[in-house]
């Protein structure tokens, strides 16, 4: 008979049964549910991060996504066999095409054969240009394109990229810019000679009255000489006619044979220093002329000065006294004509500021720095406003009253100093009066 009583342990208990195995049952399944735990955990948080990397792709998607839509040149993306895989709202907007009936279409949809050729997968185009084919059958305007190959992270080439800007709006724009450009530049060259006409209509008073001292004088002398020879015709034919001796002795002396071989000299003289004087004035009115050589070259900027101050002298009624403080000589490279006008501007000016100045004094100055030459006109008038000393070079700016000054004198004169590569400033001088100081490349 079995006996059913469980064993007794050593220590007198009773050791129950299989519970060892039991034990590590328990311990397994408690491994498994922490692993288990673990792994859900893995599965949570990596879900989380993959919403999280999706709402960023999308996030992404909806940026590029923006900024394609909102791109006013027009974008193609085409695959490695040429056939339309995206474009943007700005060439649906240009060729009237839906991005629908676009998609998957060859290039010549909106290209002609010979243009498509040109935008071929791989290839690198640089402004070309090409009217694009619209949904009416027409053609938009001239789009000037650039193409690339579009590449993949593994460098895989799956097709190329074009964008494009319309260019036909803008060259008309650029036309009509250029015509208005013309225009302006017409304009101002107008302007220009207007200003240069009123500056010679200011001398023309003076030049007028050094024309007609010489003129007058040689006047004079030629009628004495037509008279001087009727007589030494009238005493030769007499000689040729072999009158008698006394006869020829009082004809001698009631023509004044002598005395009239003794005044030809001066008035001959005198006659070709008329002459010179209305030569030397013709020269100086031909540097007026303002008819501009094509090359520059040397100029001694001093005499000119001292010119164009007795010109204006000449050609105004108030007396003005000259400090001549310049150095025989300073050469520059330029045109004399348009120099000469400069100072004819600031010596008028100069005049026209001190007509109020008991003792009206226009200071001349110059010397040579370096490789430039430095030229200041100076008066003693009343200067020159803190408000104007910035605007006196604008054009049409002038202090003086109506028909009295067109504003241009200071803005042509500043106009040619910077085409000498100079320039011209305007300051009050420390003594009282105004100062414009002339800085010309030396020559």
């Amino acid at each position: 008979m079995v006996d059913d009583q469980p064993p007794f342990s050593p220590d007198g208990g009773a050791e129950p049964e299989g519970g060892d195995h039991d034990a590590s049952q328990e311990a397994a399944w408690i491994d498994v549910i922490r692993k288990m735990d673990e792994v859900y955990s893995d599965l949570i948080r990596y879900e989380v991060d993959l919403e999280q990397r999706n709402a960023q792709l999308e996030h992404a998607q909806q940026f590029i996504g923006s900024v394609i839509a909102s791109m006013s040149d027009i974008l193609v993306v085409c695959d490695q066999k040429g056939r339309i895989v995206q474009v943007n709202p700005a060439l649906v907007s240009l060729t009237g095409f839906s991005e629908s009936e676009l998609t998957g279409q060859p290039l010549t949809i909106l290209l002609s054969d010979e243009d498509a050729l040109v935008f071929r997968p791989g290839c690198v185009v640089a402004e070309h240009e090409a009217r694009l084919k619209s949904r009416t059958g027409g053609f938009t305007d001239l789009v000037a394109m650039n193409g690339s190959p579009r590449l993949e992270r593994e460098r895989r080439l799956p097709g190329m990229v074009i964008v494009g800007r319309p260019v036909g709006e803008l060259r008309r724009a650029y036309e009509a810019l250029h015509v208005a450009h013309l225009d302006l530049k017409r304009a101002q060259l107008q302007l220009v000679q207007a200003e240069k006409m009123a500056s010679i209509g200011r001398l023309v008073a003076g030049v007028a009255h050094e024309l007609n001292n010489p003129v007058s004088f040689v006047y004079s002398n030629v009628h004495i000489l037509s008279r001087y020879r009727a007589k030494l015709t009238r005493y030769l034919a007499a000689i040729h006619d072999e009158t008698a001796l006394p006869e020829r002795e009082e004809l001698r002396r009631s023509l004044k044979i002598d005395a009239l071989m003794e005044d030809f000299g001066p008035l001959i003289e005198g006659t070709l220093e008329g002459a010179l004087r209305i030569t030397d004035i013709v020269k100086n009115l031909r540097r007026l002329s303002f008819v501009d050589p094509t090359e520059n070259t040397k100029v001694n900027i001093a005499e000119v000065a001292r010119n164009a101050v007795q010109w204006v002298k000449r050609s105004g009624k108030q007396l003005v006294n000259l400090e001549d403080n310049l150095p025989q000589e300073l050469i520059v490279e330029g045109i004399e004509g348009p120099l000469h006008q400069v100072f004819v501007n600031l010596i008028q000016n100069a005049i026209d500021a001190m007509r109020t100045v008991p003792h009206p004094v226009v200071t001349l100055s110059g010397r040579k720095v370096g490789l430039q030459v430095v030229i200041v006109v100076r008066d003693n008038g009343p200067g020159i406003s803190a408000d104007n000393l910035s605007k006196v070079f604008e054009p049409f700016f002038t202090t003086k009253g109506i028909g009295s000054g067109t504003g241009l004198g200071l803005w042509v004169s500043w106009s040619i100093i910077r085409d000498h590569g100079g320039r011209i400033e305007a300051a009050n001088s420390p003594d009282g009066g105004a100062a414009f100081t002339i800085v010309l490349p030396a020559g």
